[in-house]
């Protein structure tokens, strides 16, 4: 039994783990380094592009349930993530270069797995799943606009910029988590306090600097696109977009003082968090700063930031195009394309967002294949569940804008009883969603 895994991303590298360990074998495809991607830095299966936080790992909040789903049905990337953890407060953050080359290592030593370096032009007559994510090449991307008959989805997508720690002015820096919430007394962050003038000076020299001119292929979108044409995913926005839809926009949103504000001996009126990028703790990228800037704007509008007067960039933020097809149109709740059976789709190709609902749909994806491989029924998981309600949502949505999903407790049944505390009632989501995914492996062997 042969399972052709297309894209070795973080979908792509769950899925290919969860049919090998089924028994079936794999030929996981990878283009890089064969053929380049615009935004990636490595060879490595699963490297992390943008932000290196797989989000909060709390119970009560939307990614911890799906985080404790994933453990239930024994993820290999989650972990993986949590062995090469970094401080971060109660988010799981990894340093991404350990993270991806400890995926690598993992999947070259499955006996079932052979790992494939170059681009696929063509989708597979056999067993197949298809994780080429958003970053999918121009010869593939026609692959699957010919076999969908559907026109592909677009949004920008952009990453915040790291810089080095040993340049940040700790005579103005201070290290905290929020509410003291870390992992360590001394904090799992680096904060920059802004007073109000210049808070409000940062703002207008955002707004104000220049930004990359988009190729004509990111701007001129094609005609018959449903939805997101030219448009930035709202959970993605670049800080200079953010900044245009009201000066205190960013002092309400990713700069907020809340919770730091006892830190410091006078209020600051907005903060700039840096979260940890790499265990020897050396980078640091920007929390909520992604960015369209030139790199010469970000080195002179970032360099307004109290205490990264000197900063020295490792990375400069970037843009790029996140491709998403119209699942509602193309998929079953089983990750089965409505016209082949033995062929599946899973990552931010079918529109689920996010590192964890990447991981999770490949997870699903991958445990499928094998399952009709084996002649089994695949799993259709409980709307209750995040996984499962998330899979509902981008495959039966009938919304006019189709647009990616997050994990969210928004898209989860109510719950019988309203609670009125916020906590408590999504402790009680997630309480019900565990017990109803275990009842179902339970009964699902």
């Amino acid at each position: 039994m042969q399972i052709t895994v297309i894209g070795g991303g973080l979908s792509g590298s769950e899925a290919a783990w969860q049919a090998a360990q089924a028994g079936c074998n794999v030929k996981l495809f990878e283009m890089r380094p064969t053929v380049p991607s615009p935004a990636h830095e490595t060879d490595y299966l699963g490297e992390l592009i943008c932000s290196n936080s797989l989000g909060s790992s709390l119970p009560e909040r939307a990614s911890g349930m799906l985080k404790e789903e994933l453990r239930i049905m024994n993820s290999l990337l989650l972990q993986i993530a949590e062995e090469t953890a970094l401080p971060a407060g109660s988010a799981l953050a990894v340093d991404r270069h350990a993270f991806a080359q400890r995926i690598t290592q993992t999947l070259e030593a499955h006996p079932k797995i052979e790992i494939i370096r170059q681009e696929s032009t063509t989708i597979p007559d056999g067993p197949a799943i298809i994780c080429t994510g958003p970053l999918t090449s121009d010869t593939f991307s026609s692959a699957l606009s010919e076999f969908t008959g559907s026109d592909h989805l677009f949004f920008f997508d952009a990453i915040a910029p790291i810089v080095n720690e040993s340049n940040i002015d700790f005579s103005i820096a201070f290290r905290a988590s929020r509410y003291d919430k870390g992992t360590n007394e001394e904090g799992d962050y680096i904060n920059c306090p802004m007073n109000k003038e210049q808070y409000f000076s940062f703002v207008d020299e955002l707004v104000k600097a220049e930004k990359i001119k988009l190729r004509s292929f990111e701007s001129d979108i094609q005609s018959g696109v449903k939805a997101g044409a030219g448009h930035y995913f709202e959970g993605c926005l670049p800080v200079e977009v953010l900044a245009t839809r009201g000066v205190d926009t960013l002092a309400y949103g990713p700069m907020t003082p809340k919770g730091l504000m006892h830190h410091t001996e006078q209020r600051p009126y907005a903060i700039v968090q840096l979260r940890r990028d790499n265990l020897a703790g050396s980078l640091y990228n920007l929390v909520g700063f992604q960015t369209n800037l030139k790199f010469p704007e970000q080195q002179r509008v970032f360099r307004l930031i109290p205490g990264l007067q000197n900063a020295e960039f490792y990375r400069f933020g970037q843009m790029h195009r996140n491709t998403f097809l119209y699942a509602p149109a193309i998929l079953d709740a089983s990750l089965q394309t409505k016209k082949r059976t033995n062929l599946f789709i899973a990552g931010q190709l079918t529109g689920v967002e996010g590192y964890m609902g990447n991981i999770a749909t490949g997870l699903l994806a991958g445990i499928n294949a094998a399952r009709v491989m084996n002649q089994q029924a695949p799993f259709i998981l409980p709307e209750t569940t995040m996984l499962g309600s998330l899979v509902k949502y981008i495959t039966q949505s009938t919304q006019k804008d189709f647009q990616p999903m997050k994990a969210n407790f928004g898209i989860i049944p109510a719950l019988p009883k309203r609670i009125r505390d916020k906590r408590k009632r999504f402790l009680a989501y997630t309480e019900r969603g565990l017990s109803d995914l275990q009842s179902y492996l339970n009964q699902n062997k």
